[in-house]
């Protein structure tokens, strides 16, 4: 792994949910109980406490915020120690969409370089994300593949494998380090309006794919090549049960038992978090009237809990703003539901203010 996404990677696993992660809740359904192909390592844990024990608030508080590339400078990733930086769509390096690969590398080696320069005890390299979910889509001559609703009607898994491997090359050589990839929604109203970005209606298909898109995006665990420099960090998404709304409503209520949530919508997960994801993405669903991402019986007593999974959670696009009593701003919720690092576009440096504020009035515990 190479040294500036290790780093990254290790203190964003653990340097953030405030409370501590509670027991499963006794009443969910039996969960599957994946076994990443990274086995903990007592060295690193010891070399990530000592990163986190030597954070202030305010450092600890920025690393969990991810910004807009819009909205965020290479100044302020050092004066507010961000975590991760992002671009949506429609957003490129001096707003030039014809922007080169050398333009990309440019930014992120300016962004890197800030982060590099703050004032932190043991230096914490950004990370930046992009949704490069069938090619590098954002970037200017990279290879562009097909949507996911048509590789899962080739049926391959290493076809799937390949197309990840060579995504990852042409993300890695654009100084970007993570993907928001791969979605492994199982859509099953084809009304949504998000269809296209699920693999099949069919667990058994989307299963089948998520470990094999993993390897080839990460490299595979335990592998002189995993997160090399040819590789990206995953992202798992969307977090739970986005292709299970009612009626096909984008971002609506998915109503369905625990136990079909479970055996339809998590059925890619077990594979992926088995392959040693690194993240995984809340989604911007209810469940029975929840937002995920305030949801803290999915994503503290499930996917942390009985799943084990030991990676990190982010957001949504200020998916935290569609919690009950939050804002785009303001939404201590999100992280006692177990969100890590809220994905706050335009509205970072509220989010970091607010939250800042939170933990000093006592409000939002400190772990």
């Amino acid at each position: 792994m190479n040294k500036k996404l290790h780093l990254s990677v290790l203190a964003l696993a653990v340097a953030f949910a405030f409370p501590a992660t509670a027991a499963p809740t006794a009443a969910l359904t039996d969960w599957p109980a994946p076994k990443s192909a990274i086995a903990k390592d007592a060295k690193l844990e010891a070399r990530v406490a000592e990163i986190v024990g030597k954070m202030t608030l305010a450092q600890k508080i920025g690393q969990m915020t991810q910004a807009e590339i819009k909205t965020a400078t290479p100044d302020d990733v050092k004066r507010y120690y961000l975590g991760s930086v992002l671009n949506g769509g429609g957003s490129w390096p001096n707003n030039n969409k014809h922007a080169t690969a050398a333009d990309w590398l440019a930014l992120a080696n300016a962004y890197y370089d800030a982060s590099m320069a703050t004032d932190m005890a043991i230096k914490v390299p950004v990370i930046w994300g992009i949704d490069a979910v069938h090619g590098n889509n954002n970037v200017v001559g990279a290879t562009i593949y097909p949507h996911n609703i048509g590789l899962g009607a080739a049926r391959n898994p290493e076809l799937l494998r390949e197309i990840a491997r060579i995504t990852a090359a042409e993300t890695r050589v654009t100084g970007m380090e993570w993907t928001f990839a791969p979605t492994v929604a199982v859509p099953q109203d084809d009304r949504w309006g998000r269809t296209y970005e699920g693999y099949s209606e069919d667990p058994a298909l989307v299963a089948s794919y998520a470990g094999a898109f993993v390897e080839g995006l990460q490299g595979k665990a335990g592998a002189a090549d995993f997160l090399d420099d040819h590789h990206v960090m995953t992202t798992v998404k969307h977090f739970l049960g986005d292709g299970g709304t009612g009626n096909g409503k984008d971002q609506g209520n998915t109503t369905v038992s625990e136990a079909e949530l479970r055996d339809i919508h998590a059925a890619g997960y077990l594979p992926a978090i088995n392959a040693g994801a690194q993240s995984v993405m809340a989604s911007f669903n209810s469940f029975h009237g929840e937002k995920m991402h305030g949801h803290k019986p999915l994503l503290t007593d499930v996917l942390k809990g009985r799943m084990g999974f030991g990676g990190f959670v982010v957001g949504d696009w200020n998916g935290h703003g569609q919690i009950k009593g939050c804002s785009n701003t303001d939404c201590a919720k999100t992280y006692v539901a177990g969100l890590d690092m809220a994905m706050a576009p335009d509205s970072w440096k509220g989010m970091y203010e607010s939250t800042l504020a939170h933990v000093k009035d006592g409000s939002l515990p400190e772990a």
